[in-house]
């Protein structure tokens, strides 16, 4: 018997390497929107969340009008700043993901994709991949699907009634930043992993509520 039943993964710098291109493109968008640079320290706080509410709290944090007309605005912008961007440098699988896929599939665990992209950015990324649900993973849920995106944890659950997994503590979220363990631990997940191949390093990972820190999400199926 496995260890767990499903692994609920994050796209952006978990499964998909995009080199940061997302961050870059949300923070352009709203240093045009305010008129002037975001500071590092407020960018940090937002990473792995919805881009809708990452607009909506950088607005906000920088004084500037964070009505939801103003954040749809931003986040128009942001969209194609974000569209420029991976046309110039499509996202790529992280280097061993289609084979970790493969792996747990194969060992009967489902594997789910939990995203802080809204399902037009996600599908399209699905798209240049080549991945589709049903053939290289099991569900893809995204942030405008849920109440809230990361910290909270509903993504994760999302991903549990998706695949018929109802036992959370067979369940498996990992991810490359501290929202995505807090949404994890605030699931109540077995398995709360996070991974190095993002924009946060090991030891800041390690200050975070977790149960594994791994190099990659390549290497998960060593925790079966």
């Amino acid at each position: 018997m496995t260890a767990y039943l499903l692994a609920a993964l994050d796209m952006a710098g978990t499964t998909v390497d995009e080199g940061g291109l997302v961050y870059s493109a949300v923070e352009a968008a709203v240093a045009e929107a305010v008129g002037g640079p975001i500071p590092a320290e407020l960018m940090v706080q937002w990473k792995g969340t919805s881009k809708e509410e990452a607009i909506a709290g950088l607005l906000r944090a920088m004084g500037s009008d964070d009505s939801h007309a103003q954040v749809l605005k931003v986040y128009d912008v942001f969209a194609g700043k974000l569209e420029e961007a991976y046309g110039r440098t499509p996202p790529a699988p992280i280097a061993g993901v289609l084979e970790m896929f493969e792996t747990l599939r194969r060992a009967g665990v489902k594997v789910a994709l939990q995203t802080g992209y809204a399902a037009p950015v996600a599908n399209s990324i699905m798209t240049g991949l080549g991945w589709t649900v049903g053939e290289s993973v099991d569900a893809l849920v995204t942030s405008d699907t849920v109440a809230a995106s990361r910290p909270a944890p509903y993504l994760v659950f999302h991903a549990m009634e998706d695949t018929g997994v109802r036992d959370v503590r067979r369940v498996l979220t990992a991810g490359d930043t501290p929202n995505d363990l807090a949404a994890g631990m605030n699931a109540g997940a077995g398995f709360v992993v996070g991974v190095t191949t993002g924009s946060f390093t090991r030891s800041q990972l390690e200050a975070e509520p977790h149960t594994h820190i791994l190099d990659s999400a390549a290497a998960l199926p060593t925790l079966l």
